[in-house]
């Protein structure tokens, strides 16, 4: 009697045992052809062995010889290694599989490289369309690329029958890659006929396009392509065509390199002797200054000869050796360079940098005796003799320099006895609390004993074991509590010791 359609069950662990012999025997097209219809994983094929499978893709796109097969191949490629998720190997297999990953872990990448390579060797136009796909199957799609070789496809009507034509070629393109997206490459070729052959392929309305591809094409090269690439928001390459552009389109420059932060990419696209060069150094240093970081900012207006505004970025900063630098460039008068020690100083004392202030005063303003007074003030007492004697004026040891010790040793006496008295007081108080603990745990202990009959005359009477239990409860936890106070108290003083 008929049955009707028989069932036919694949266990797949047997499945996959099959498999891995294939692999195993580079029998890539059986394997293929088992894992397409029983729906296993096509990352298989390479995860298995990667390093056999990167030696024999030629082998690989020979066997399995369909565009459509190594497209779809191409479309499960993911990073993830199936033979550590999906399909483990078995825990008896003995087979030492030696892994071939890519420097940076593409392995996406590495794939596509490798089949592209060997379909290009092989047959480039019957394997045109898996060429493409691998360009976009890549961790970063190659758009540019792929369009570039779509482009090549027209117009010229190639004499092997197995290729495909540009139009065939963007058909399949439209559905790997969004059309606005593709339509966004294209237009950064700027090659208007690849424009317009992708925008008529992607069903766009003509009145979205033309009338800016128009008004393009009416433009110079060069402000031509920076008006594309700032609709792309590739600003950087914007800058770049916008500088060749001529003088009269710099003050545009600018205001795009302020906008957007491209400072460091503007001053690569000028000379550093330029006008251009100095105002964009002089915008980068305001705007490092906005950003206070007073220091770099000083440096980049200096290097570009702005120097009364460096000036103010090292006061700023109190870079005082990069200040007084930058005003022996500036041929200031004896008066402006005393006044402009004073106010380095103010910036260094600010900072708790005595000797450097006294340094700044002896040096700039000339004035020693100031510059004395900061290093006693900074606890500078070697230096500050030094200056004492140099200037031979031994009368400041004992008008300022002894008072000024003296102050401190006083100072520091009443800080020891202070730090003594405190230690003294949490000593005493440790050993206390270390005592308490000791009492509180013999307590409990000798409370935990039993007192010969009397136990058993309390395990007689279940109201009295009640009792005692809710007691002996009550006794614990007042008993605990007291320990975590010791324990804590004991800590504290500790910490304390420390800080002495």
């Amino acid at each position: 009697m008929p049955r009707g359609n028989l069932e036919v069950v694949h266990h797949q662990a047997l499945v996959l045992a099959q498999i891995r012999k294939w692999l195993d025997k580079l029998m890539f097209k059986e394997a293929f052809e088992c894992m397409r219809k029983l729906r296993i994983n096509l990352n298989l094929i390479h995860d298995h062995n990667p390093k056999v499978f990167l030696e024999n893709v030629e082998t690989f796109v020979r066997q399995i010889d369909s565009v459509n097969h190594i497209n779809l191949f191409f479309t499960e490629l993911k990073e993830e290694d199936v033979t550590k998720t999906m399909y483990p190997p078995p825990v008896t297999s003995t087979s030492t599989v030696q892994p071939c990953k890519d420097p940076d872990g593409k392995k996406v990448d590495l794939v596509c490289d490798a089949l592209r390579a060997a379909m290009e060797s092989i047959n480039p136009h019957k394997y045109c369309l898996s060429i493409l796909t691998s360009h976009v199957k890549k961790t970063a799609p190659e758009l540019e690329i792929v369009l570039q070789k779509v482009h090549e496809l027209q117009g010229s009507t190639p004499p092997v029958p197995d290729a495909v034509s540009a139009e065939e070629a963007l058909k399949y393109l439209l559905l790997l890659v969004d059309v606005n997206e593709l339509y966004d490459h294209s237009l950064g070729t700027y090659d208007f006929d690849l424009v317009l052959m992708v925008a008529e392929k992607s069903q766009k309305d003509p009145k979205e396009y033309l009338p800016f591809l128009n008004t393009l094409k009416k433009m110079e090269t060069n402000y031509q392509r920076f008006t594309i690439d700032k609709y792309l928001k590739r600003y950087e390459k914007a800058i770049g065509h916008l500088s060749k552009c001529g003088p009269e389109y710099f003050p545009e420059c600018l205001n795009l390199v302020k906008d957007k932060n491209l400072y460091k990419e503007a001053l690569k696209l000028y000379p550093s002797d330029s006008q251009q060069y100095k105002d964009i150094s002089i915008a980068y240093g305001e705007h490092l200054t906005r950003e206070c970081l007073f220091e770099p900012a000083g440096l980049v207006l200096a290097r570009c000869g702005a120097h009364e505004k460096a000036l103010d970025a090292f006061l700023a900063s109190g870079s005082w050796r990069q200040a007084v630098c930058t005003a022996a460039q500036l041929d200031l008068t004896k008066d402006q360079l005393a006044g402009l020690g004073r106010t380095l100083a103010g910036k260094l004392v600010e900072q708790r940098k005595h000797s450097d202030a006294a340094t700044v005063l002896e040096q700039y303003a000339q004035d020693y005796e100031e510059a004395v007074l900061l290093l006693l003030e900074g606890a500078a007492w070697e230096e500050a003799l030094r200056l004492v004697y140099k200037y031979n004026r031994p009368d400041i040891i004992e008008t300022n320099i002894k008072p000024s010790i003296l102050e401190a040793q006083k100072n520091y006496m009443a800080l020891l006895d202070s730090q003594t008295a405190t230690f003294s007081r949490h000593k005493k108080r440790l050993l206390v609390v270390r005592e308490l603990k000791e009492q509180a745990q013999q307590v409990n202990l000798d409370d935990e004993v039993p007192q010969g009959q009397e136990s058993d005359l309390f395990s007689e009477t279940s109201s009295v074991m009640s009792d005692k239990y809710s007691h002996s409860n009550s006794r614990i936890s007042a008993y605990l509590r007291g320990l975590c106070v010791c324990a804590h108290e004991a800590h504290t003083l500790v910490l304390n010791f420390y800080d002495i």
